[in-house]
């Protein structure tokens, strides 16, 4: 496999490597990285600029430039089904009470204890 300008480093599954990565594969893959690299690396320093300012207390917003289309009142989705109105987390976990507290004022609506893990012991009295 010998395609000009790319060199495979991997010795990882060398009998699977010459399958998957055919000849015409790795064409494929260099045009792409040949294309689009450029604009992935910027993108990349795009994203690690809007994570520091973030991280400097900035905040999320649409950009400027979408504004009009946010105001235009044609762009109203339709209304969620009824399954997708409230989507709140559902919790699974132990029933130590520290688990279902938090669990109970988690705001999900529903808590499903796992007694699965717990070691279980069941005392019974009868009277003589």
């Amino acid at each position: 496999m010998a395609v000009e300008g790319v060199r495979i480093l991997s010795n990882v599954a060398p009998g699977a490597q010459a399958k998957i990565l055919t000849d015409d594969a790795v064409k494929f893959l260099a045009a792409l990285h040949r294309t689009f690299e450029s604009t992935r690396q910027s993108l990349l320093k795009a994203r690690d600029t809007v994570q520091k300012q973030l991280d400097n207390g900035g905040k999320l917003d649409f950009p400027p430039e979408t504004a009009d289309i946010r105001a235009e009142c044609s762009w109203v989705c339709a209304p969620p089904a009824p399954g997708l109105e409230d989507r709140r987390v559902e919790i699974t976990g132990p029933t130590d009470r520290k688990m279902v507290v938090n669990a109970l004022n988690s705001g999900a609506k529903t808590f499903m204890a796992d007694f699965e893990g717990m070691f279980l012991q069941l005392t019974f009295s009868f009277p003589a």
